[in-house]
């Protein structure tokens, strides 16, 4: 089996090394396997001569394909001298090579003597200062131009602050999602963008990903040289995210504001759940590099999912891994789609391939990489091998521990993989954040349909109450009968008495109050049963709109009017009859040539005005012939026409007015309950938009 130290970019790529390099895991003089040791310098001048000046791209294929050699074990000089060696058997190049040297050292001389002259002055005695170096050898943190920082600082908390106000109530399609995408932006801001502001050039923070069982923590343990994390055959393995770094590194991961969020733990532990994760120093790791081991992103445990994604917004670097048996599986190209999306700096490794068919399934892989435009991302290669204490063989990392260490060595190029990714992560809330305000749009415009569905319905029912209030339908059954018995007994010609004294009977009041009570009642039944139409059609309108309609209609009791529902209809109508009565008592003023002959009783010309009110005499409905406009004939003589136009129109209007302040109290049920599920603000959209336009002007 080749190790994937010394496998091919291809086919037709010849292995080779230093025939007098040491092969990683051979035996020493004491028996033991001695650690690979990477020397980070050394890496970095041997690549320099061996690889284009391109981000860590190789010329042949996009294949890592360095051979092993015994660079890990050198030191920095002969590890820079090695590829000299070529030009041994060239003598065109060898003398190219002498005239070379020859030439730089000549200009190195003259440039060194006059760089030595204005020392000439300096006391014999005195020694050069030297710089101080930074803490922790090869990596320093800087920060960002104070006022970059402070506008890209001020835009993302407007950022964060529109974001925040955001309430999602109504569950309707597409919901869920727009929670978990506002969640995973106020993460992704708290916990990666505003810390990679304030401090640009800090460690890089390396993710390790794929589906479950790909090998990620084995992957990681191997490249820590020790078990920083659990694995096993049970699944899922990782549930808790394990970080491993350099130990100079550990303040920044242990107290800086790169998920900040989250609990630091020296150990796992059972019981800790998403919003932990565990700080692992390791000498092995290089300097300016941590290694992220993450739950997987296809696991059974919903969790797992959520802290698997969270860690991904965090990082700056992605390294996918994925198998020879599972890399066209449908979660593994999810995750790389959202990679290409987000524009992350994103690194493959494909793991378990087995030595027969491993140029066909690297082919393959690669020509499904290129279809999805994935084609120029730098990939590794482990073949399938055993694992031991939770660890690959070292000659199959060999490559990913130099990739390690040139990101360790080489500022320029991991801050630009850092500000790559920063940079993704800006662009991405081009599209996510509008994405937010559309489904509040959505949102707002349908609480503004729920809502216009109770007041149709509710104006549809005061409707119906002026028809029946206005076309006589209401002076039936009982109110007909006592209206009958009123007008018919003479009681009627009574309440219109002479100025001399009156005789009258004593069964005007007993039939009086008998025709009152029958108004009332039929006022208050056609009220009721309006109001009782109206909750219908409201719960009928809101289960006709999928979704948070349906869910809406099924609160108990929306369905009818409340309980309190008549008893405040009874009393209005008690109030309106007074109202009424009041206003033949004021503004009933009788015409001069009757009132000198005829004197009325109040009480009983205000019901004769409500019978004539409520439309009798518009229908078929009458006490005989000839009698069906009695009430307006008899209000019209006393009163005058114009009088009696004024009383009805304040009278109804009153009617109208005190209906409506009851159908409002019933919709405010309707409305509370729209409320519990959220209330969508109007303006928080517009926020958005403000917002990611503030975003864009401080880059």
């Amino acid at each position: 089996m080749k190790s994937a130290a010394n496998k091919s970019s291809g086919p037709d790529h010849d292995e080779g090394g230093p025939s007098d390099a040491t092969p990683e895991g051979a035996s020493t003089g004491d028996g033991e396997t001695p650690e690979p040791v990477i020397n980070p310098a050394a890496v970095s001048a041997a690549r320099a001569k061996t690889l284009p000046a391109q981000e860590g791209r190789r010329p042949e294929s996009a294949w890592a394909h360095l051979s092993v050699s015994a660079a890990a074990d050198e030191d920095p000089g002969q590890a820079a001298d090695t590829p000299a060696d070529d030009h041994d058997d060239d003598p065109v190049a060898q003398d190219a090579t002498d005239e070379d040297q020859t030439a730089a050292t000549d200009e190195s001389a003259d440039t060194t003597s006059e760089a030595e002259e204005p020392d000439s002055e300096q006391p014999e005695d005195a020694e050069p200062e030297e710089a101080p170096a930074p803490k922790g050898g090869a990596f320093t943190e800087e920060k960002l131009p104070e006022a970059v920082s402070s506008a890209l600082t001020d835009a993302l908390a407007q950022l964060r602050e529109a974001v925040t106000g955001l309430h999602f109530g109504l569950d309707i399609p597409g919901a869920d999602e727009a929670r978990k995408a506002q969640a995973a932006v106020l993460t992704q801001i708290d916990d990666y963008v505003i810390p990679r502001v304030h401090m640009s050039t800090a460690p890089a923070l390396i993710v390790v990903a794929g589906s479950t069982g790909a090998g990620k923590s084995t992957l990681v343990n191997t490249l820590a040289a020790q078990r920083v994390s659990a694995t096993g055959v049970r699944r899922p393995t990782t549930g808790t995210p394990v970080l491993a770094c350099h130990p100079d590194d550990g303040d920044w991961f242990t107290k800086g504001d790169l998920l900040g969020g989250l609990t630091r733990l020296d150990r796992p532990r059972e019981g800790t759940g998403q919003d932990s994760i565990v700080i692992a120093p390791t000498e092995r790791l290089p300097q300016g590099v941590a290694l992220l081991d993450t739950p997987d992103i296809d696991s059974v445990v919903e969790e797992h999912h959520q802290i698997a994604h969270r860690m991904l917004d965090a990082a700056d670097l992605w390294v996918f891994v994925t198998t020879a048996a599972r890399y066209a599986d449908a979660p593994s190209w999810g995750l790389l789609r959202l990679a290409k999306e987000r524009n992350a700096r994103l690194v493959i490794v494909l793991s378990r391939v087995p030595a027969k068919s491993r140029d066909v399934i690297v082919k393959h892989f690669a020509r499904m990489l290129d279809e999805y435009g994935l084609g120029e991302v730098e990939r590794f290669i482990i073949n399938e091998t055993e694992v031991r204490d939770g660890r690959l063989p070292d000659d199959q990392v060999t490559e990913l521990r130099m990739w390690l260490a040139e990101l360790s060595v080489d500022d320029q190029r991991r801050t630009q993989a850092v500000q790559t990714t920063l940079n993704g992560v800006l662009n991405s809330f081009r599209n996510r954040v509008p994405a937010l305000a559309r489904h509040l749009e959505t949102q707002v415009a349908l609480r503004a349909d729920l809502r216009s569905d109770v007041d149709a319905a509710f104006m549809g029912a005061l409707a119906e109450i002026d028809e029946a209030t206005r076309n006589g339908s209401l002076l039936r059954g009982e109110v007909l009968a006592r209206w009958q018995d009123f007008a018919g007994s003479g009681d009627l010609m009574r309440t219109l008495q002479l100025r001399r004294a009156s005789k009258a009977g004593q069964h005007g009041p007993e039939r009086l109050r008998a025709l009152k009570s029958a108004l009332h009642t039929g006022l208050e039944s056609v009220i009721t049963s309006a109001a009782q139409r109206a909750a219908e059609d409201v719960v009928t309108r809101w289960r006709q709109r999928a979704g948070a309609g349906d869910r809406l209609a099924a609160l108990p009791g929306l369905g009818r009017p409340s309980e309190e529902a008549a008893r405040r209809t009874a009393r209005m109508v008690t109030s309106w009859q007074d109202h009424v009565t009041e206003l033949v008592r004021t503004e009933g003023v009788t015409k001069r040539s009757v009132a000198k002959l005829v004197s009325f009783d109040v009480q009983s010309l205000a019901l004769i005005f409500t019978v004539g009110l409520l439309g009798y005499g518009t229908t078929d409905v009458s006490v005989g012939s000839g009698n069906s406009a009695l009430p307006q004939r008899l209000l019209r003589g006393l009163l005058g026409a114009e009088s009696l136009r004024s009383i009805s129109a304040k009278a109804r209007s009153d009617l109208r007015a005190r209906i409506g302040l009851l159908f409002d109290d019933e919709t405010l049920r309707y409305v509370d309950a729209l409320d519990s599920a959220g209330i969508p603000d109007e303006a928080a959209a517009t926020r958005l938009y403000q917002a990611t336009y503030n975003l864009e002007v401080a880059r």
